[in-house]
């Protein structure tokens, strides 16, 4: 293993010692509720459609919002400054503090702040600035970064945090609960905020038209830190302007939704200021001073610092759509293992982050974690925005893999950089991302290449220069492929002409040099269904390089398949799939890689084969042709197959032949195709597969099915007996 890898392998160990716990119970909670909140809300999609809508154009419409929302906040007798970069904002935030020859500053929990480090800038010059929001003000008596965009503190326990307070304040009578931790913060906390000279807030949206300040919260800190003392600065990105109140609605509605599982936060505030309420003498409540010293100020410090370029982007574009509510971390089977010091840069965390991190803090940054993202797809799904996140990702390793330096095993496989790709492109990358290219290879020489392949020279060999982890079993090949037997049975054993419908199998590689037994199967099970059914040609979907963000590869691989296919959907065929990361591709990301008159065939008329089952049984095909297994069935669904909906098809199908089947609640195996392959991210890709380890080990009478060929792999690796697909258990059994 390189330095580099057994680095991060070890970052991610000591996290999930002494973090993953904490993360894994909070992140999960959030998930949780975040499901139970948006399950019975009927207008949760339409909101969602509608939201997006907004921020579209919103951001479209950027420069002249900005200028709208200045003639706002200048009418209400306050001050917008448009701050280039972090620097220029502190130097700006610097000069309002000494303006009020301010000691003591309070701020209430702003991720923007965090990104421009304006406390370091501050504290730099002799303002003393406190974290008014519990989990801010948790890390900041830590000296620690935040772990999530909503809850900072989510990486520690309540023990932790009594440990933490009982030595830091050196408290006589040990703090124990979660009562008596939350009282001593908002006790000490408001004596601070008392006394502050200047208070200073983020914004969650900012309002054009009126000048109005949004701020969300569940404590009631932020809006004590705003109005308390007389001088009040919010910090926000320009990605927060939104055009009035008009357009408010859905944003409050779905915020608390997707952050916390709430159906709506404890604190909605909204700010026009400057106030004309008079500040408080503490010593004298009773008494306003309504004195010249009670004339308030407002400063809002509108943050570029890289998006109007973001702006300007349109792979990054989407990145500014988001509301910062972190459910793309909650719902992420890695960030609920590892949590965001490992999956996170500079300042972000969680799947959005790989998009504000290459934005404002640069390539580098993002690179750190960015590998994190399996492409799963569960995040895009739970963003009340609808952001394509898994795409950013992508597009941003792409970015990534162009300064990649692959280091002194470059020759080892000189054959496996495809014309289009960076020279520098990192040899893992290139050797997951060419997969079709190995299984050739393997499948052609088996069953001399899988001795070789698992002998302990080339596993070490291939540990050390590929980062493939020795613990994990390799794929075997198989001498017959599944083109192969097709091509010896004969072809297609259902002639057209007899056939209620056709369909083309489109043979992943997996599938033809590793798997052949489920696409026989598939093959089996549509024609006792009345399907006439042909092969394509062998191929990559694209999606083995798409993962490791080589673009070009893919979209070269997604070329070929859809001239192969387009000619069978224009002669009415159906594209039957049995890979659902490859149905994935089909449906959504080809749209990235290729022309609409490309892409919508198949996005039109693919299938996943499950699905493609149930639908020939609701149109009348005899259930009876297919077989009811023997066993018991413990069914996982694919995290991609899940995102598109598509697991409710094989558990109908299930139900169809009366199986008895426990299906999985785990929503992710951990293995996620390459990735958990990979040396640095082993242990962790088991972590996340403890709990569905924990559910099924148990169930040692039942046959294990799952959809996906990672997930099949990771059952055998966590159960030690194979899992086979759900086609082979249904599928009349072979002449």
């Amino acid at each position: 293993m390189s330095e580099a890898r057994r680095e991060k392998a070890e970052h991610i160990r000591h996290l999930l010692d002494s973090e993953g716990a904490s993360v894994k119970e909070n992140a999960r909670h959030f998930n949780a509720q975040r499901y139970e909140a948006t399950e019975d809300f009927e207008e949760y999609q339409d909101l969602r459609t509608e939201a997006r809508r907004i921020k579209e154009d919103a951001i479209e419409n950027l420069p002249e919002l900005i200028d709208t929302l200045r003639e706002s906040v200048e009418e209400n007798g306050g001050n917008l400054y448009l701050a280039d970069d972090a620097a220029d904002a502190n130097r700006y935030i610097e000069e309002v503090v000494e303006e009020e020859d301010a000691e003591t500053l309070v701020k209430s929990k702003s991720m923007t702040t965090e990104e421009i480090e304006v406390n370091e800038h501050l504290e730099a010059v002799g303002v003393d600035v406190y974290e008014t929001d519990l989990g801010e003000f948790v890390l900041q008596v830590a000296d620690e970064a935040p772990s999530h965009l909503v809850g900072p503190a989510i990486h520690k326990s309540k023990a932790e945090i009594a440990v933490l307070f009982n030595e830091y304040f050196d408290i006589e009578d040990p703090l124990k609960s979660a009562e008596e931790l939350t009282k001593f913060a908002r006790d000490y906390l408001g004596e601070k905020i008392h006394e502050a000279d200047v208070g200073m807030t983020g914004a969650n949206f900012v309002l054009a038209e009126s000048g109005t300040i949004t701020l969300v919260t569940n404590e009631g800190n932020a809006r004590k830190s705003a109005v308390t003392p007389d001088t009040h600065v919010a910090v926000a990105g320009v990605e927060k302007v939104i055009p009035s109140v008009r357009e408010l609605h859905p944003f409050i509605e779905l915020i608390a939704k997707s952050a916390t599982g709430q159906d709506i936060a404890q604190y909605v505030s909204l700010l026009s200021p400057p106030t004309d309420s008079p500040t408080l003498d503490f010593d004298d409540p009773d008494v306003p001073d309504f004195g010249e010293d009670s004339e308030r100020e407002f400063h809002l410090v509108l943050i570029d610092n890289g998006r109007m370029a973001m702006r300007e982007d349109e792979q990054l574009k989407e990145t500014l759509y988001c509301i910062r509510c972190g459910a793309c971390a909650n719902t992420c089977g890695n960030f609920q293992s590892v949590g965001g010091h490992a999956f996170g840069g500079e300042t972000y965390t969680g799947g959005i982050a790989t998009g504000w991190e290459a934005g404002v803090h640069g390539l580098d940054s993002a690179a750190e974690f960015n590998d994190l993202c399996t492409g799963c797809s569960r995040c895009a799904e739970a963003c009340p925005v609808k952001i394509d996140i898994p795409w950013i990702n992508t597009a941003v390793r792409s970015r990534i893999n162009e300064g990649a330096d692959t280091g002194r095993f470059d020759h080892l496989v000189d054959g496996l950089l495809p014309d289009g790709e960076p020279s520098g492109l990192d040899l893992q990358k290139r050797f997951f991302g060419n997969f079709e290219t190995l299984a050739k290879l393997g499948s052609a020489t088996a069953p001399v290449s899988n001795w070789v392949a698992n002998a302990g020279p080339v596993r070490s060999l291939l540990e050390r220069a590929v980062g493939v982890d020795r613990r994990r079993d390799l794929p075997e090949f198989q001498r017959e492929t599944f083109a192969d037997w097709f091509r010896e049975r004969g072809g297609p054993r259902v002639p057209r002409a007899d056939a209620p419908r056709s369909a083309v199998l489109f043979p992943d590689a997996y599938t033809n040099y590793v798997r052949p037994a489920r696409g026989k199967a598939a093959v089996r099970a549509l024609e006792a269904l009345g399907v006439h059914v042909t092969l394509s040609e062998p191929a990559e979907s694209g999606r083995a390089p798409f993962s490791q963000g080589m673009l070009s590869t893919a979209e070269t691989q997604a070329e070929a398949v859809a001239d192969d296919l387009g000619p069978y959907v224009q002669a009415a065929y159906d594209v039957v799939v049995v890979e659902p990361s490859d149905v994935a591709m089909f449906r959504s990301e080809y749209e990235k890689l290729l022309s609409e008159d490309l892409a919508e065939p198949l996005r039109e008329h693919s299938y996943e084969v499950m699905e493609y089952v149930y639908g020939c049984l609701e149109n009348g095909a005899d259930a009876d042709a297919l077989r009811t297994p023997d066993d018991s069935l413990a069914f996982h669904g694919h995290c991609q197959q899940r995102t598109l909906g598509l697991d409710a098809y094989t558990e109908a199908v299930f139900d169809v032949l009366d199986c008895d089947v426990v299906s999985s609640d785990t929503e992710c195996c951990g293995m996620a195709g390459s990735f958990g392959y990979k040396s640095e991210y082993y242990e962790l890709s088991m972590d996340v597969g403890e709990d569905l380890q924990a559910q099924f080990e148990d169930e040692t009478d039942r046959r294990l099915v799952a959809s996906g060929t990672s997930c099949c792999e990771q059952l055998d690796a966590l159960l030690d007996r194979p899992a086979d697909h759900p086609v082979e258990a249904i599928a009349p059994s072979p002449e």
